[in-house]
């Protein structure tokens, strides 16, 4: 329990006692630096403050790089260029985004993550109107690779935030928030970008953006306090240009591969150019005193257990959003607003599957056990898609998707609240920017391997004469995301639980002195 000037303040909000004005409240107080402060004008808790603004960028960074996919087509004959041009839209946006996570951390820590996250919400907000009224496709390839770049900052800067003003034995609340956007957007995307492209157009898949981002900017300017900045060092300029343009180039080769095919000289030199930046940049990072890309967090067994249990599921998850929906529309027939709608179960699944996780199974279970049970549910949910046949009812299938969403939950809120439990608030930012961009990259090679996968098989083959979808190819990728599950249980059962003890609710009271949550929140105050 902290004391605020003799009023108490619990970990879940504060308590009015006698004597104590409505302005007393909402003023700093002696010992009240943990930022946890009701709100009258324009004071307001922390926690709500960065949790609302971070919530709705990510949702509308998220919302953006599913929704687009699906104006594609459209966009392509508005413009009289090829599929394969129009594929440049999606790949700027990723190639951008991966060139500028890696400075993220550095920028936030040097001027102050208020600051860059506000700087970010209003580039990507602002590229996204310059998106809508874009007059052709090179113009809209150049507003993508803008709104990339300032998507690359929103999430490590906005989830550092989070997670220095949350004490650790909060960090279950900041998981389940961080859950809605990462799993819930994705859900959405097809279904706005659907009615957008059917009912209005397709530049409402960018004209989307800007009401949520002017919103969230505006509430941030207000709310937000700026936090104290942290020591950045000098900025590792050979470390970004190795670690951005690495992660660029990896990211253009594993998402064309699909396309053009993985014998592609292009694909195989972007392939082969970015492991080899990549991998000069682990030889330089590993041996500067101020990296940009801190990979000696890697030493961290516990984060480095979570950044593996991410990277896996960020494949098998994503790749099964992708492949489902390929399933619904070539498979089985249905419109692109119908193929989001029957995926949107899945959005329901997390929303519940959230709030099981923070409040019941967690504080009970601890992470180890909690993601290993969210990985078998999951490992399930995505295997049982395999035995779905041309005549099974489509509500089979919107009922595994369903509890697809239920499982993801345990595995993604349990681990972004776990993974962070030891690091110090001092690397959050670097921490939160290898977090992100292993999430990342592990989404891109799930939608490219699970295409490749449906490739290889061939998604028709010939009965009777006729061209007919081969649902044989789908279940094989279902099959191979869920083996892909599998293999991150790995990953959870080397988690041990008393490494984040200081995250677990439950056992708050058996810790001693060196493990109360206000002696490890103290730094990451906002003043």
């Amino acid at each position: 329990m902290v004391h605020e000037g003799g009023g108490g303040i619990s970990a879940g909000g504060p308590v009015l006692q006698a004597g104590r004005t409505l302005q007393q409240l909402t003023e700093p107080q002696a010992g009240g630096s943990r930022g946890e402060r009701t709100l009258v004008g324009p004071r307001m808790s922390q926690k709500v403050a960065v949790g609302v603004v971070f919530v709705a960028a990510m949702f509308m960074s998220i919302l953006d790089a599913t929704i687009v996919n699906v104006a594609l087509p459209t966009i392509g004959r508005d413009f009289g260029v090829s599929a394969t041009a129009v594929d440049g839209i999606s790949i700027a946006f990723l190639v951008s985004l991966a060139i500028c996570i890696p400075a993220s951390g550095w920028l936030g820590d040097k001027y102050g993550g208020k600051r860059v996250l506000l700087t970010a919400i209003a580039l990507f907000t602002g590229a996204s109107a310059l998106c809508g009224v874009a007059s052709s496709l090179p113009e809209l390839v150049l507003f993508r690779i803008l709104q990339g770049g300032a998507g690359g900052m929103l999430a490590p800067v906005g989830m550092a935030m989070l997670y220095r003003v949350f004490p650790p034995d909060e960090r279950i609340r900041a998981a389940a928030i961080l859950t809605v956007p990462t799993t819930f957007a994705p859900a959405l995307g097809p279904v706005l970008g659907g009615l957008f492209v059917t009912e209005l157009s397709w530049r409402w898949v960018f004209y989307v953006n800007v009401p949520i981002g002017a919103a969230a900017f505006t509430f941030g300017a207000v709310f937000l306090r700026q936090q104290p900045q942290v020591g950045a060092g000098r900025f590792d300029l050979i470390g970004f240009l190795l670690s951005g343009f690495g992660l660029g180039l990896l990211m253009y080769g594993v998402s064309e591969g699909p396309d053009l095919g993985w014998h592609d000289p292009q694909v195989l030199a972007s392939i082969a150019a970015g492991a080899v930046l990549l991998a000069g940049m682990v030889f330089v990072e590993l041996r500067s005193a101020a990296p940009i890309v801190d990979l000696r967090l890697l030493g961290n067994r516990l984060f480095r257990a979570g950044n593996g249990v991410m990277v896996l599921t960020s494949v098998a998850f994503l790749g099964t959003l992708y492949a489902i929906s390929l399933y619904y529309q070539d498979g089985r027939g249905l419109s692109a607003l119908g193929a989001g709608l029957s995926t949107f179960p899945e959005a329901f699944g997390v929303m519940a599957g959230a709030q099981l996780a923070s409040r019941v199974l967690y504080p009970r279970l601890g992470p180890r056990r909690h993601i290993t049970i969210g990985l078998t549910g999951t490992a399930i949910s995505i295997g049982l898609l395999a035995l779905i046949g041309p005549q099974t009812s489509l509500w089979w299938a919107r009922l595994l998707m369903l509890t697809l969403g239920l499982s993801m939950a345990q595995v993604f809120v349990p681990v972004q609240a776990a993974s962070f439990a030891t690091i110090t608030p001092a690397a959050t930012g670097r921490a939160s920017t290898m977090f992100n961009a292993v999430r990342q990259l592990g989404g891109a090679v799930g939608v490219a391997l699970l295409t490749t996968v449906i490739v290889l098989i061939g998604p028709v083959h010939q009965v009777g004469g006729h061209e007919v979808a081969n649902l044989t190819a789908y279940r094989a990728a279902f099959l191979a995301a869920a083996a892909i599950c599998v293999c991150a249980i790995a990953c959870s059962l080397s988690i041990h639980d008393a490494d984040a003890a200081s995250t677990i609710p439950a056992r708050r009271g058996r810790r001693g002195r060196r493990g109360r949550p206000e002696d490890e929140a103290e730094p990451a105050v906002a003043a």
